[in-house]
């Protein structure tokens, strides 16, 4: 690594001009100029290019080596450790020269890459100087394999890089909770005529619309498209200070250079923005309501015994470690901000400008296997008549701990009027069951709030047993279902993992009058469709329809955790569309329906059915098969291995 000490040379200086000791006005004194170079990574470092370490980093990740070069012989090589590796969670660190560099003469970073193998690298940018970050401009989730390619981070404008000293940086972290290496060379900044700028926008391009108060403040947050040599379109998030910005009534709101915008007063404005002078797409339209509307009495107060409480955030109870209450992902397009306020002495976290937000917990995750319930107190200030809504999403991370994983699971509820309302707290008490999808819960990561209510004030949000018994993990297999044995040669599979499936338009028709809830979940690394609150419910298949006159049995693996005495019944119905292969059209269409019962049916056990289509009488057409319509008074029903075929 080259450093390059100027003390030297700023001593001369000092001492020629004490020297000649002339007099010279402001006038008669030139801009400082900077070092005019492109080049970060050729064969070895440029001149007075440094390397820091990101803090949490595995500080050996990057090392220079002089071996499998694109071109020369020494090229970067960066190691991602494995999932908690005691040397760092992740590799990180930014390439930056002391005083800068003039790269006003630029339009574009570019570099050449490849990986040990096919993935993603989070974060690739320029502009961390390690100080003001003025411009820091990245592209993210970039692909690499194991094939050099040529990359691109072009530069939003390039006249305002006069002095910049972050020359590169990077983060990424182990996929799949495992390590791999990528390497890059020729690093270096050019002039392309072939990168076009398509579109700039603010706001996420979008024209938004939000309402706030007095000392509110948004970030408008910037990215530009490029259409690239290679014919694709590179989006790179811009830092807002690339951008100039207008507020139609600064009255209202104002907005600074860094694009952050305070609101001042009530009234209304829009603010809009230029990149180089022009039109970058997207606005915000603030109404302000001038001061904050707050509640005026403190939450509820919890009284569920703190030795059946896992809580998040409560003045009642100790809570658990947790990373953040709002992790500003805007570079995903959240606008949530947030802070912690005090009502009658009782801490609540305040989200305004709310679109989603996650409150995460991974040092370490929670178990929630043993709880029931989760609560959370809201208010709002905000209109929850319908159509608002309000979203609370769980997400566990699975055995394997982690978000790159495979085996973790999430579900997500969504609340209207009459449970929300405006300006009165409510009280929350949701079973966990009811977050259906989630099927693991030894590893809960986040909690994510979401919606259309751009203000909401939260406070006592925590798990509990509410004495019942059970815990979460009732009524979800433990294992897969029973792999299927048919020969592929005489099977056509609707749902299974075991074959290639038909086309089907869907698992939920969502038809008037069902309440079935559906999701598709991994058991054991096995798809498997999760019915809850069934009553009945259409798997569709019918573009095109499937001819099954060859075949002589449906199968389906089911699994229920729910009481299956008599006289508890689960049906199975075919519907066939006749000649005409439409619905119903000219009365063509036939059906039937054959129901089970215990013995057959059983609690928490995977039941194999194989039913002949004989035992269907009244289905005499089967060449343009098309629904299969599940009923009964079973709520909960698992179901996979669903085919036809002929024995």
């Amino acid at each position: 690594m080259k450093t390059f000490n100027n003390l030297l040379g700023i001593s001369l200086i000092a001492l020629m001009g004490l020297s000649f000791g002339c007099e010279r006005t402001l006038a008669d004194l030139e801009p400082a100029s900077f070092p005019v170079d492109g080049n970060v990574f050729l064969d070895g470092f440029s001149g007075g290019l440094e390397y820091a370490a990101f803090g949490g980093s595995d500080v050996s990740a990057f090392e220079v080596v002089d071996e499998g070069a694109f071109k020369g012989t020494s090229v970067m090589k960066f190691a991602v450790p494995d999932f908690d590796a005691p040397t760092g969670a992740y590799a990180g660190g930014a390439f930056f020269v002391p005083g800068g560099r003039d790269l006003t003469g630029f339009t574009v970073l570019t570099f050449w890459a490849k990986a040990s193998k096919s993935a993603t690298i989070d974060i690739l940018g320029f502009g961390n100087d390690l100080g003001a970050n003025q411009y820091v401009t990245t592209i993210t989730n970039t692909p690499v394999n194991t094939n050099w390619k040529k990359y691109y981070i072009p530069i939003p404008d390039p006249s305002k890089l006069t002095q910049e000293g972050g020359m590169f940086f990077y983060s990424e972290g182990p996929e799949d909770g495992k390590g791999y290496t990528f390497w890059i060379d020729e690093l270096k900044f050019e002039t392309l005529g072939t990168i076009i700028q398509a579109e700039a926008g603010i706001f996420d391009g979008a024209d938004s619309t939000i309402t706030a108060e007095t000392g509110a403040t948004i970030s408008a947050g910037g990215y530009v498209d490029y259409s690239l040599p290679n014919g694709t379109i590179q989006r790179v998030d811009a830092a807002t200070a690339y951008f100039e910005y207008t507020s139609s009534d600064a009255t209202v709101a104002t907005v600074s250079s860094a694009g952050v915008v305070t609101v001042m007063d009530a009234g209304q404005t829009v603010i809009t923005g230029k990149l180089a002078g022009e039109d970058a797409v997207g606005s915000l339209t603030i109404n302000s309501t001038g001061e904050l509307v707050k509640p005026q009495a403190a939450a509820p107060t919890p009284t569920w015994p703190s030795e059946d409480v896992i809580s998040i955030f409560s003045d009642a109870y100790v809570d658990e470690p947790i990373d953040y209450i709002n992790g500003y992902w805007v570079g995903d397009g959240s606008t949530t901000e947030s802070e912690i306020i005090e009502i009658d002495g009782d801490e609540v976290i305040r989200y305004s400008q709310l679109n989603f937000v996650g409150i995460q917990f991974t040092a370490p995750t929670i178990d929630i296997s043993d709880m029931t319930h989760i609560h959370m107190d809201l208010w709002t200030p905000d209109p929850t008549a319908l159509p608002a809504e309000f979203r609370v999403l769980l997400i566990d991370l699975g055995p394997d701990n982690s978000f790159d994983g495979t085996d973790g699971s999430s579900h997500q509820i969504t609340l209207t009027d009459p449970t929300l309302q405006t300006e009165q707290w409510i009280s929350l008490d949701i079973p966990i069951s009811d977050f259906f999808g989630l099927t693991t819960y030894a590893n809960l990561a986040q909690i994510g709030l979401n919606g259309t209510v751009p203000n909401m004030f939260v406070d006592n949000v925590y798990f509990y047993d509410d004495g019942q018994g059970g815990g979460t993990q009732m009524g979800v297999p433990s294992v897969k279902a029973p792999t299927p044995t048919e020969p592929a040669a005489n099977v056509i599979s609707i749902y299974s993992n075991a074959y290639t499936n038909e086309p089907i338009d869907f698992i939920n028709g969502f038809w008037q009058f069902s309440t079935t809830q559906s999701v598709e979940i991994k058991i054991e690394g096995d798809d498997v469709i999760r019915y809850s609150q069934l009553n009945f419910v259409g798997i569709e298949f019918q573009n095109p329809t499937i001819d099954v006159s060859g075949m002589t049995h449906i199968h389906l693996d089911i699994w229920t955790p729910d009481p299956t005495e008599l006289p508890a019944a689960f049906n199975v119905k075919l519907r066939d569309f006749g000649p005409n292969g439409v619905f119903d059209a000219s009365g063509d269409d036939t059906e039937d329906e054959v129901t089970f019962r215990n013995p057959v049916l059983q609690t928490e056990q995977w039941i194999s059915l194989d039913i002949p289509l004989s035992d269907f009488a009244a289905l005499t057409g089967k060449a343009n098969m098309a629904q299969l319509v599940l009923s009964g008074d079973l709520p909960n029903v698992f179901v996979d291995n669903i085919y036809f075929y002929a024995q």
